[in-house]
């Protein structure tokens, strides 16, 4: 099934020094970007993390510290890359738990803030998981109808995000209501819409603000502590802090009780999307005092 789109869609994959947002980095990016009218352009890169890779990450992906030497840093393909992501949609396998938030780290450390708030992020994973629990060669098998390991190399980027990519275009094949009754299924809660609204609403699994999570959102209350109702009928949602001591707390209470917290974090080890998430929201709050 052709994606119905109405701006680009960015199917990405990376290959990483290891799993931690602070202190790993990525060594390779591969990409298809789906463009409104069905063009499709492919990009795969190698990149330089400045730092050893482990011998079990080699292991896994084939990609060494030989293999990346002499390849560009990120920070050296940070601008070109915001320009072709620029005004796109993002999906991935397991991308909006991992590979969106490390990109976004990589994004910060080279000094661009993109800002993937305003991008609607698909996950094929969650997809997978909402309606059948497995993993990406699960997920290919199942909707492919072929074995992973028959038409790819496991844990290269550029597998990866063609199988993904084939993945996504396969559950929205699958879950549509005429291909449901043919397998003698109720429909009902069992189809998907081909649309990127829909998919970014269906692909999360979380009410983080932050991609750590360190920030939430929840319902807002009085000081009575009944919920807010907005104007729509529905819960007014605002930021909560989501650990250590102001754990369950708004982060506008906190920010204006405690201001030393927001330093606190800004010193401490965090990740840069946390900390530009609670900047935007102290800039936020101090403007609307002035209003």
């Amino acid at each position: 099934m052709r994606l119905n789109l109405n701006k680009p869609l960015v199917v990405f994959d990376l290959e990483t020094t290891g799993l931690d947002l602070v202190k790993d980095r990525i060594i390779q990016l591969s990409f298809i970007k789906v463009m409104p009218d069905g063009t499709e352009e492919r990009g795969n890169y190698l990149i330089n993390p400045e730092c050893h890779i482990r011998p079990e990450i080699t292991q896994l992906t084939g990609i060494s510290d030989e293999s990346v030497s002499g390849q560009p840093t990120f920070k050296q393909l940070a601008k070109t890359l915001a320009d072709k992501f620029l005004g796109c949609d993002f999906a991935g396998f397991n991308s909006n738990h991992f590979d969106v938030p490390l990109l976004a780290e990589e994004f910060l450390r080279a000094g661009i803030d993109f800002d993937f708030s305003r991008c609607r992020l698909i996950d094929a994973q969650t997809i997978f998981h909402k309606m059948e629990r497995r993993n990406l060669a699960a997920a290919y098998k199942f909707y492919v109808g072929h074995k992973m390991d028959e038409d790819f190399e496991a844990h290269r980027a550029d597998e990866d995000t063609e199988a993904t990519y084939r993945v996504l275009k396969a559950q929205l094949d699958f879950y549509t209501e005429e291909h449901q009754r043919e397998l003698g299924e109720d429909p009902e809660g069992r189809t998907l819409q081909n649309d990127m609204d829909f998919l970014n609403e269906f692909s999360k699994v979380n009410q983080n603000v932050d991609f750590a999570g360190r920030i939430v959102w929840g319902e807002a209350k009085d000081v009575k502590g009944n919920v807010i109702i907005g104007k729509d009928g529905k819960p007014v949602m605002t930021e909560y802090f989501n650990f250590g001591k102001h754990k369950g707390k708004t982060v506008t209470d906190v920010l204006r009780f405690d201001p030393g917290y927001y330093a606190w974090i800004l010193s401490g080890d965090f990740t840069y999307n946390t900390k530009q998430v609670l900047t935007r929201i102290r800039l936020r709050e101090a403007q609307r005092l002035k209003i």
